[in-house]
């Protein structure tokens, strides 16, 4: 991690908590875990200092740009410039909304706006303050962007708006790329398919649904946050200095395109 800060959004369980323990575990200074639950993001910035690496857990709901202000700020009082952004919250937001069953044509802004929110708007949010900071310090940056496969694919059943935004998160990423290159900053997106977290659970433990998830798969088991984690990790460090404004799926053959 080149020793920089780094701070994870949606950390407080699943693949944002995998993804803050291995950057702490792999050379980060210090680990901002921002979740919408406080307790949530306290329980991993403890499993972190635990560890031996500096860590505080900020409730933000990162569809507040002055909250998420906020909280870069805190980040910069309490370790200096954010020099790693992870943008891992997502789905529904902190509510915790099932996505809509209506079809896409009787469905209206009400069921769109809680995915467009916290997929696009938080990640616009919280790379505007990182891509400041990092600029301002003149280190350079890692921007990490982690979005779905649905966004490269398009999926329907309710996920119309989920596939928008994340498609509108990979093009922000890579527009971001292009801005902080110059500053040394790269900016990637990484697009998941099913993995395993609390948000997926109950799907999983269903054995027809599992099944069916499963035949799309080249790669016949569900995603582990380990492995989303392993390629953000990848991109955040020294390694990854040289590849900025990709898009790289993570998703057991579930796709496959140039």
């Amino acid at each position: 991690m080149e020793n920089r800060v780094a701070l994870v959004t949606g950390a407080g369980r699943g693949v944002g908590r995998r993804i803050a323990l291995d950057l702490a575990l792999h050379g980060a200074a210090a680990v901002v875990v921002n979740d919408f639950d406080a307790e949530r993001a306290g329980t991993v910035a403890d499993e972190i200092r635990r560890r031996g690496v500096p860590a505080i857990g900020v409730q933000c709901d990162v569809v507040d740009f002055d909250g998420v202000e906020a909280m870069f700020a805190k980040a910069r009082e309490a370790f200096g410039p954010v020099g790693v952004l992870v943008n891992n919250a997502g789905n529904q937001g902190g509510s915790g909304a099932a996505p809509p069953s209506a079809p896409f044509w009787e469905q209206g802004p009400a069921q769109w706006v809680p995915s467009l929110e916290v997929n696009l708007n938080g990640v616009f949010n919280c790379s505007r303050h990182a891509l400041a900071q990092m600029v301002a310090d003149g280190s350079g940056g890692r921007i990490v962007t982690v979005i779905s496969d649905a966004g490269r694919v398009g999926e329907i059943g309710g996920l119309e708006a989920y596939s928008a935004a994340k498609a509108g998160a990979s093009g922000l990423t890579r527009s971001l790329a292009r801005l902080g290159g110059k500053h040394q900053v790269t900016a990637n997106s990484v697009a998941l398919g099913a993995t395993r977290t609390p948000a997926t659970e109950d799907i999983l433990a269903d054995p027809e649904q599992r099944k069916r998830i499963l035949s799309q798969y080249m790669v016949r088991r569900i995603g582990d946050p380990a492995d989303a984690s392993g390629m953000v990790t990848f991109l955040a460090s020294a390694a990854g200095a040289w590849i900025t404004g990709q898009t790289i799926p993570v998703n057991g053959g579930y796709s496959v395109t140039m």
